[in-house]
Parts: C-alpha cells; structure tokens; sequence
C-alpha cells in the first residue's frame, strides 16, 4: 500500500527536533533508520502529519565504552554493533536482527522507541537493566527499562520528546545466550529469550533473563531467575529453572503460533539460552 500523504523536515539539531516536533504536534513522528515507522505507514496503521528526520544529526552515532557501561548514540545502527564481541548479549542480538539491509539501516534508538514486544532489542535492554536518556522543552531525563514500555507500541517517551542515547552496564563476567524463533530470518521473533548469567563456582551467582513476545511488552523471566539463582549451573537444574519461562506471561496468537505454541517455545528456548549463558 501507499503511506498518506505527509509533510517532512530535516533537522540539523537536537534542538532543532523538538522546535519541529513541537510544531508538528501529536501528529509528528520522528524518523531515524525507518524500518519500524515506515512499513507502519504504508499498511496505514500509522499517519504522521509530518516527519522530521534526524538521520543527519551529529553526535548521535557511536559507543563509548569508558567505564563500567556502554553508552549507545540512539542513531548507531544495529550493523554497527552485530560485530562489537565485546559487547556481548547486545551484539548477539543484534546480529540476529532481520537481514543485513535491515541491520544497515535500522538504528536501537529506533528500535527501543517503537515499543515492539515482538521486537529483538526491548527485553535485550530489560535484561541488561540498562536505560535510555530522552531530550524534550522541558530539558532532558532518563528512563529505566522496566519503565519505558508501557503497552503495545507505546513507551513513556513523551510527545515532543528525543531518545539521544542508550546506556546498558558492562556486567564483566556475565555469560549470555540469545535465542528466537521464527520461521524466515527477516521475520519478528514468534518468541525470543536474552540471558544473561553469572557463574562463581559452577554456582548461579546471578541470572537475567528477558523475554521477547510473550506479552504486548518486554517482560522479565522472574521464576526462571529465582529458580536458577544459588543453584548448580548444570543440565538438570537449567532445566528445571527454564520450565518456569512462561509464568506471568501473556501471549498473543497469531498467523504463526498459537499461545500456548508460544508458551513452549518460551521454556525450550530458554533452557537453550541459559545452557550458552552458563558455559561461556
């Protein structure tokens, strides 16, 4: 199909962005890489007035790695990152994004601002506990990832609002595991699971475990994690913790799995997740 008509503006600035946004009113839609707003727009599901384009703004490309956290520039693409091994659960995700092209384009301040359950990078950001910085009018704040998704593609970023960057902690001598399941690699994941494990002894010093999916947001794989935590890290106990992946969840069907499907593959794919995380 064809998008409905709309105005569009480059900004030259952050500034610049929210004058334009503000301008534009709740109507105005940023656009970064694309491959989120745009295929919304053509199947009309989405409507802009107007689009203001931030592709060109200096400044919000790049990793610093300086100290305990990785600090993301919103526009840095996913392809940047699919490579950075020391960026761990993050770069194993991101390779697993759609294809290359998409991967060229799309940008993780895109993606996390889109709010899509069924989106790679969401529960990879809730696992990591990490957060995003915003700029608006009324100056700049930042949100902690259990507090950005609020519903099915709705966030608490506020209109008129700009993610700048995206900060994930480091966690030195966690192992991580990435798993999804879909039926062609440039399709959403019916389900996803992010782990992330810290072993001292064979021990399950700490676990974080982010679901993909399962609910109209990211969630949380909370029994998994109390199940696992303080237990030996071998196959009898990962997969007695992962039979609790679907606890608390809420999945959809749709054209491609049906809820409960989607609850078994939440505890296959997190035992699969948990057996990475623990022997890297």
């Amino acid at each position: 199909m064809i998008a409905a008509a709309f105005d569009y503006a480059v900004a030259d600035s952050i500034d610049d962005a929210i004058r334009l946004l503000g301008e534009g009113g709740d109507d105005a839609k940023l656009l970064a890489g694309g491959h989120s707003l745009l295929p919304l727009m053509k199947l009309r599901f989405a409507s802009p007035s107007l689009l203001v384009d931030i592709g060109r703004i200096d400044g919000l490309r790049g990793v610093d790695t300086g100290g305990d956290s990785f600090r993301i520039g919103a526009l840095t693409r996913h392809a940047d990152l699919q490579d950075r091994r020391d960026m761990g659960l993050l770069a194993a995700a991101a390779r697993k994004i759609a294809d290359q092209q998409v991967r060229n384009r799309g940008t993780i301040g895109g993606s996390l601002a889109n709010g899509d359950a069924a989106a790679d990078l969401p529960a990879v950001l809730l696992a990591y506990g990490g957060s995003v910085t915003v700029r608006g009018a009324d100056g700049e704040r930042e949100i902690a990832a259990e507090d950005l998704f609020e519903g099915y593609l709705t966030t608490s970023i506020a209109a008129g609002e700009v993610l700048t960057e995206v900060r994930v902690p480091a966690l030195a001598g966690y192992g991580h595991g990435y798993e999804k399941f879909n039926r062609r690699a440039e399709d959403w994941a019916m389900v996803g699971v992010s782990a992330l494990v810290k072993a001292s002894d064979g021990v399950c010093e700490d676990v974080r475990i982010g679901l993909t999916h399962m609910a109209s947001v990211p969630l949380r794989a909370g029994a998994v994690e109390d199940a696992l935590r303080g237990q030996p890290l071998d196959a009898e106990h990962i997969k007695a913790a992962a039979e609790h992946a679907a606890e608390g969840t809420e999945p959809t069907g749709d054209l491609n799995a049906t809820p409960d499907y989607k609850r078994h593959l939440a505890r296959v794919l997190c035992e699969r997740a948990l057996t990475t995380a623990a022997a890297a």
